[in-house]
């Protein structure tokens, strides 16, 4: 991790993300470095506390809980600015919600056809503050004038598109475009650039009255007894037959050998089992 002046574009990370910046200090020296899918972040510490009681030698891990399409375009980058330092070390792995992300970086030549593969499940649900004053009961509620959606960006969250798929099977393109559109103008459908910590800190303090989210972000967002609820879009809306987890280990990374012990784990059913836990539809088996 460097600071200095820069002539190129990199992303920028937002300065109040340093919670999903996790070891940063250790980032240039790490035994692992691994770019996880923003909302994975409540499962990390029982994940990598089991893994690394497996793999003793693998002492110092950094890794980011970002939206996966913001790590995307650090990795494309070679690097993203937070708050003026640049870190510019590769991911020895990988994780996003999207398989044409894992396209992306195959077409660049930064991962191999066999160098991915789809490792786990989730679905999407509507959190609303407790009570859910606004009264909203479906995805077509959100097209109502007076409703403030906290809503993700498809520039950096793979989600979005899943929310589009939802909004689409609900309404047609015409609620897309009312939603992303027109109440944009409105200032009532609000974006976000971390969604998973934005929108239960939003809802939270009044400033929006629905926000679609993982199914596992309203079981950590009650297992720290937020004041929220939940509106379930049913399972012909919520998309967990279309929501796939695609995890990588990238060339010319700094620690090959531990990424590909890492990808080992992932597949196990002691991982499969923790993500689980938390919420999460395993893809390989638990037992």
């Amino acid at each position: 991790m460097a600071k200095e002046k820069l002539d190129r574009a990199y992303p920028v990370i937002p300065s109040d993300r340093g919670d999903d910046l996790h070891n940063l200090e250790c980032a240039d020296s790490a035994d692992l470095v691994l770019f996880v899918a923003g909302n994975q972040f409540m499962v990390m510490e029982a994940l990598l506390t089991v893994f690394q009681n497996q793999y003793l030698d693998i002492k110092r891990i950094f890794y980011e809980t970002l939206p996966p399409g913001l790590e995307l375009k650090q990795i494309l980058a070679g690097g993203a600015l937070f708050r003026d330092n640049l870190i510019d070390v590769r991911p020895d792995v990988y994780a996003s919600v999207s398989a044409a992300a894992m396209k992306q970086l195959e077409q660049k030549d930064l991962i191999s056809s066999e160098d991915y593969f789809l490792y786990l499940h989730n679905r999407i649900v509507l959190m609303v503050p407790a009570t859910n004053p606004a009264q909203i009961n479906s995805v077509q509620d959100l097209a109502r004038s007076e409703v403030r959606i906290s809503q993700p960006n498809p520039e950096y969250e793979d989600i979005a598109f899943h929310i589009f798929d939802m909004y689409r099977q609900a309404g047609g393109e015409a609620l897309v475009h009312r939603i992303m559109e027109e109440k944009r103008a409105e200032g009532t459908t609000i974006l976000t650039v971390v969604h998973h910590r934005e929108t239960p800190l939003r809802i939270q303090k009044g400033t929006v009255d629905v926000g679609p989210v993982w199914a596992t972000e309203m079981q950590h967002a009650w297992q720290t007894k937020l004041p929220v609820d939940l509106v379930d879009p049913g399972e012909g809306l919520d998309q967990r037959e279309e929501i796939n987890y695609y995890i990588c280990k990238l060339k010319g990374s700094g620690n090959p050998e531990n990424g590909a012990r890492f990808l080992e784990f992932i597949r196990s059913p002691v991982a499969q089992g923790i993500y689980e836990r938390y919420g999460f539809v395993p893809h390989f088996a638990t037992s």
